[in-house]
This record gives structure tokens, C-alpha cells and sequence, in this order.
């Protein structure tokens, strides 16, 4: 058990980028984590980090070292679940994040489900627009919605959406039906804006991305006011496929321009690859994926998936959800 600590240490000494963050981690004092990490380098009369500007990194033998770790100590927890019994001796806390919408829609009934089938696991649910950091924020898994730009993630796709354009019918009985983007310049439109979204909507035409640049009369920060005003007839609005599912279904809005939407873009399931994979970690990803990967929100999205190999939307814009 002593050289399983010195190990559980050294990964929480990585993964929490600090002495002191692994201490508080992992409720031990900082002298007590120095102390272990220094016994494993002299008993393995190896280096395994080094220091830098922002965090503690491991060396060659560190990295080497840490890999295997993280697979030993995945296993032991493996074993110690399944010999204490059935789904109930599954014991601990799961952080996960999501964007909004998507969130309070879908990620929140499925985490519900899941709390249902373990009963003694609790889960932490972070429901924000912006990509959290894992390490630091001390997550266990993100539900993400478009590209990714951390190659330190390990990603599991469960879905896709895509950008779509929609008004109701009395707009459209009052204005008229665009057929081409350029015909939106001459409609009321709708923003969903935020500091970093610029003032157009991009489409896609002949496989390439063309941008409109427009001058939306009304615009919010949130999309569901966005589609609101949208359903009252105030003008056309631009949203990811599943925010409008159900509107569209019901004939509250109609589709417009899906012969120019941009590619789709993958929802996925992630992880930080410097985080172990305890069993409970691995048996929420897989209820995540069934529950998630039976949406027909994020599968009748329309088109081709639009995959390049990095799994990036065709036009590589962030995307709140």
C-alpha cells in the first residue's frame, strides 16, 4: 500500500500542477507530499519532474513512469469495485461540465438517470459556455459541443448538430421566405450575441464557407430569448439544431436555408488524458454515451458529419451551446 501512495502522490503531484494543489487535493500536508515524491525519485534514483513557470511537468522518466502508474492505479480500483460487489459499492464524486442549453436539455436527465443506477455516487454538474479547463477546475469529464482545441483530451463522439436558420410562419407570411443568404440583409434578424461573436452568420455554398455580414435588429445574450422573439414573429434567428428540435417539430418555427448550413459539428464526450479513469469515471462515459448517442437531437442534424480527421466543424468557429 506504501508504494501504491507513492504513486497515487506522484499522478496527483501532475495532474494538480503543484506540491501544495496535490496536497490540498489530496488532504495531506505539502511536507508530507514532498517528502513521498522525494522517497520515490531516490528509491527509483530518478528525476521525475521539473519545474516550470506555471506548473510542475515530468521528465522523460516521469512521463514514462506516470503513464503506467495511471493504469496500475486504474486497475487496483478496478479490482477493489468489483470485489466490494455490485453497482452499489461504486462510492465518490464525479465533476462534469456542459454548455447551457444543452445542459438543462440533455445532460442534466441523462446525469439523472445515471445518480439513479448508482446510488451511491454523487455528481457535480458545472453548466457553463465556456470550455473549463479540466486539470484546473478539478473535472472529471465535459460534454463539448464543436472543436476542440486541447490535444490533451481523450474524446468520445456521441453526436452532431448543426447551425440553423429559423423564423415562424407568421414572419415568414408577413416578409417572405429568404432562398439565399444574401436575401437576409433585407429581413429583421435576431443576434444571440456575446464580446467575441462577430456581427454575421456563416453558411456554406459549393463546399465553401461564405460569410454573411449583417446588422441584426434585436440582440440578446441568450438563445432561448433569441428563439422566443423568434416564435413571436419578430424576425429570423440563427441557433444550433437541437435549441429548435422542438419548435420545429411543432411547426413554432420553421427551417430556413438548409441547402447553405455549415458542416456539422461533433458533440463529444471528454477527458483529460492526464486523469485517471477510476471505474466509476468509466461507467458514467458509458451511460453518457448510450443515453447522449440515442438523441434524436443531435443525429437528425442533416448533411454529411463533416468530419476533417481532427474532428473539426468545417469552419472551426467556437460554438456555445
Amino acid at each position: 500500500m506504501d508504494r501504491l501512495n507513492e504513486l497515487a502522490t506522484f499522478v496527483a503531484v501532475l495532474e494538480a500542477g503543484s506540491l501544495a494543489a496535490a496536497a490540498r487535493r489530496l488532504r495531506r500536508s505539502p511536507p508530507a507530499v514532498t517528502r513521498t515524491l522525494a522517497a520515490l525519485e531516490e528509491r527509483l534514483g530518478a528525476r521525475l519532474v521539473e519545474r516550470t513557470t506555471r506548473r510542475l511537468a515530468p521528465t522523460e522518466a516521469g512521463r514514462l513512469l506516470a503513464e503506467r502508474a495511471r493504469a496500475l492505479l486504474a486497475q487496483y480500483d478496478e479490482v477493489v469495485q468489483a470485489a466490494a460487489g455490485a453497482r452499489d459499492a461504486l462510492r465518490g464524486t464525479l465533476r462534469v461540465t456542459a454548455p447551457v442549453v444543452f445542459g438543462r436539455l440533455h445532460v442534466t436527465p441523462m446525469v439523472a438517470g445515471f445518480l439513479a443506477a448508482y446510488p451511491g455516487l454523487r455528481v457535480e454538474l458545472l453548466l457553463a459556455d465556456r470550455n473549463l479547463d479540466l486539470l484546473e477546475e478539478e473535472l472529471d469529464a465535459a460534454i463539448r459541443i464543436g472543436p476542440l482545441d486541447d490535444s490533451g483530451l481523450v474524446v468520445r463522439r456521441v453526436g452532431q448538430v448543426t447551425r440553423q436558420v429559423v423564423a415562424s410562419p407568421a414572419y415568414l407570411a408577413r416578409h417572405g421566405t429568404p432562398a439565399d443568404p444574401a436575401e437576409l440583409a433585407a429581413h429583421e434578424l435576431i443576434q444571440t450575441s456575446g464580446r467575441a461573436a462577430p456581427p454575421e452568420w456563416r453558411f456554406r455554398q459549393d463546399g465553401r464557407i461564405r460569410v454573411a455580414r449583417l446588422a441584426p435588429r434585436l440582440l440578446v445574450n441568450d438563445v432561448e430569448a433569441a428563439l422566443a422573439a423568434a416564435r413571436a414573429g419578430h424576425g429570423i434567428a440563427a441557433c444550433l439544431s437541437y435549441q429548435a428540435a422542438g419548435d420545429l417539430a411543432a411547426g413554432r418555427l420553421v427551417r430556413l436555408l438548409p441547402e447553405f448550413e455549415p458542416a456539422p459539428l461533433p458533440v463529444q464526450l471528454v477527458v483529460s488524458s492526464a486523469r485517471l479513469m477510476p471505474l466509476r469515471l468509466r461507467r458514467f462515459l458509458d451511460h453518457a454515451a448510450a443515453a447522449l448517442g440515442a438523441l434524436s437531437a443531435i443525429h437528425d442534424a442533416g448533411g454529411s458529419d463533416g468530419r476533417g480527421s481532427d474532428g473539426r466543424g468545417s469552419d472551426g468557429a467556437a460554438v456555445p451551446g
